[in-house]
């Protein structure tokens, strides 16, 4: 049963050009969910509109089963972590955190209890006396996360909360987000633009684009079998081949030589094909999805050799080991496995 409901969103800053589109999503009770996607895709606006600092033009946002699409952001109980950490830099980090508790006017026993219990749950108790300045930047990091949760949020909402931080304690701070996360139990929504930050902590994961969600899942299904060709593109997919089916087979849209595939969906459809540079291997006879190439670009990579290959469809991505080395102008015959081929929607088609 969802928890959190976002119905039929739209959102447009301008009355013409719409940020979010009958945006759809359905998160359960305790689930961390990311939303994946590049700079101006909607996950902040999406986020922003479930805090309540956006107002949407249409649709209705659920938690619950209560409709908070006009409840104030003061009043919906949300924890929330945003790119800026927003600490008070007069206040020590026992107050900082206590700052949302002594706003409800809780008592002092309440409060200290409950702020106590906070730094605790993130490694800062040690450090209630100290000031934002004396701190580092992982540790601003908790001191903003325990504010988020001393509050006891039924929705704990992340913005981005490590773009701030080196590369280092990115990693450390994400598995301390998971951990606490996972401990506490709480339904959780995290916006980030980085995929393997992204699939290192989701239980789902919304990959979106243009104020839509092309694909929502975990992130082991979006890694190995992408639906759209915006979604494998933005996981690092890199090689793609336009197809059509007939009958038992995919044809190459432009050639009538055909490729085999699990694919069984409907005839005549516009399709793509992708696969990974890993999953294509270079081959000395004929076979099975054999196609003919000629070698453009060869990049060392260390432990292998990465090629560019001219081909009728195109010019693909291959990387190869260090046994069989290949020259530029050399000509390969490529063979993709047809359990690697993944098929995707032509998002041309779809007008996404």
């Amino acid at each position: 049963m969802s928890f959190v409901e976002l119905n039929n969103i739209r959102v447009s800053y301008d009355g013409k050009h719409d940020i979010l589109k009958q945006l759809h999503l359905s998160i359960k009770k305790g689930e961390l969910v990311s939303l994946l996607g590049p700079s101006g895709c909607g996950k902040t606006t999406t986020l922003r509109v479930m805090a309540g600092l956006i107002s949407p033009n249409d649709g209705s946002f659920l938690v619950d089963g209560d409709n908070m699409t006009k409840v104030p952001t003061h009043k919906r109980r949300f924890g929330m972590v945003f790119q800026s950490y927003a600490l008070f830099p007069h206040l020590t980090i026992f107050d900082n955190v206590a700052f949302g508790l002594k706003l409800r006017k809780e008592s002092k026993e309440s409060i200290k209890e409950k702020v106590n219990n906070s730094l605790s749950s993130t490694d800062l108790l040690a450090l209630s006396d100290r000031y934002p300045k004396q701190l580092s930047g992982g540790q601003r990091q908790r001191v903003a996360l325990a504010r988020a949760l001393v509050v006891e949020p039924k929705l704990l909402l992340l913005d981005e909360p490590l773009s701030n931080l080196d590369a280092k304690l990115r990693i450390q701070m994400r598995m301390e987000i998971k951990k606490i996360q996972q401990s506490l139990g709480i339904t959780t929504v995290f916006v980030t633009h980085d995929q393997e930050e992204c699939f290192s902590i989701s239980d789902r994961v919304a990959v979106m684009n243009k104020g839509v969600i092309e694909q929502f899942d975990s992130p082991e299904a979006i890694y190995r079998q992408p639906k759209t060709k915006f979604v494998a593109q933005f996981i690092g997919f890199e090689n793609f081949i336009p197809l059509k089916k007939q009958g038992d087979h995919l044809y190459l849209t432009e050639h009538s030589e055909k490729l085999e595939s699990i694919y069984s969906g409907e005839d005549g459809k516009n399709l793509v094909g992708t696969i990974r540079p890993d999953d294509i291997k270079i081959v000395q006879n004929d076979g099975t999805n054999t196609i003919s190439g000629t070698v453009k670009v060869r990049t060392f990579l260390g432990k292998s050799y990465q090629y560019e290959v001219a081909t009728a469809v195109g010019d693909l991505i291959v990387n190869g080991d260090n046994q069989d080395i290949y020259q530029t102008d050399d000509q390969l015959r490529l063979q993709l496995p047809k359990e690697k081929l993944i098929i995707l929607t032509d998002n041309d088609e779809k007008g996404a």
